[in-house]
């Protein structure tokens, strides 16, 4: 199992782009650092992709989907940081979940990553989760090119806080499979194929949309805790 934990916060968003520069230097040096400085938080990743929108996928491994409750957490989010504050107003279409791993296939992280994001139509859960742990997703981390797969399920929505109020109401996520790997061109192959829109349509999954990452920049907690 590559990701840490038994639960995700995932993130998908675009920030305007005269603030992109001091977005990744603020995320990089402050939001992530504090982000993993809270109990349970094990490791933050942030992807970007240079032609699909979103910009930005940024996914938080954390030990439990109690951790993304927490009291410690909340406190953080009701009492944003000055540069927080500021860097709120330039985010634009925030799509923000919490969610259960519900399979965490392979080993490793890859510099590329696939995100579909997708509903289950009613009544289609058992049947879609099934294709997709038992038949699609586990023979994906040992074909050329890639290297871990996962599969993600909404299962609370975010209370508002202070810090979503400056960047205004966040929508939710439903399901979520992430696929890594060193090479982009087997993610746009699977994107066409194993994982089109065609097959999930097929067993019960709506509303797609698809992107390719590349990795940008990630913390683990340990690393946050050993700093001087």
């Amino acid at each position: 199992m590559p990701l840490l934990g038994t639960a995700a916060m995932l993130l998908s968003f675009d920030v305007a782009e005269e603030a992109i520069p001091e977005h990744d230097e603020w995320h990089t040096h402050e939001h992530l650092p504090e982000r993993l400085s809270i109990p349970g938080f094990l490791r933050g990743t942030r992807w970007v992709s240079s032609n699909a929108k979103p910009r930005y996928f940024v996914m938080y491994e954390v030990a439990q989907l109690a951790t993304l409750q927490s009291d410690a957490y909340l406190e953080r989010l009701n009492r944003p940081s000055p540069w927080t504050s500021r860097m709120m107003a330039h985010y634009r279409g925030m799509n923000r979940g919490f969610c259960s791993v519900s399979g965490s296939l392979g080993t490793g992280i890859g510099q590329a990553g696939l995100l579909i994001r997708f509903e289950p139509e009613p009544g289609a859960e058992p049947s879609l989760r099934a294709w997709l742990l038992d038949d699609v997703l586990p023979p994906l981390p040992s074909r050329r090119g890639l290297g871990s797969a996962h599969l993600f399920e909404g299962a609370s929505t975010p209370r508002m806080t202070n810090e979503q109020r400056l960047r205004g109401a966040d929508a939710g996520v439903d399901w979520a499979v992430f696929v890594t790997g060193y090479d982009e061109a087997a993610l746009e192959t699977l994107m066409h194929a194993d994982l089109g829109r065609d097959r999930f349509e097929e067993h019960g999954g709506a509303s797609l949309s698809e992107a390719i990452y590349r990795m940008h920049f990630t913390l683990t907690d340990r690393e946050v805790r050993a700093r001087p």
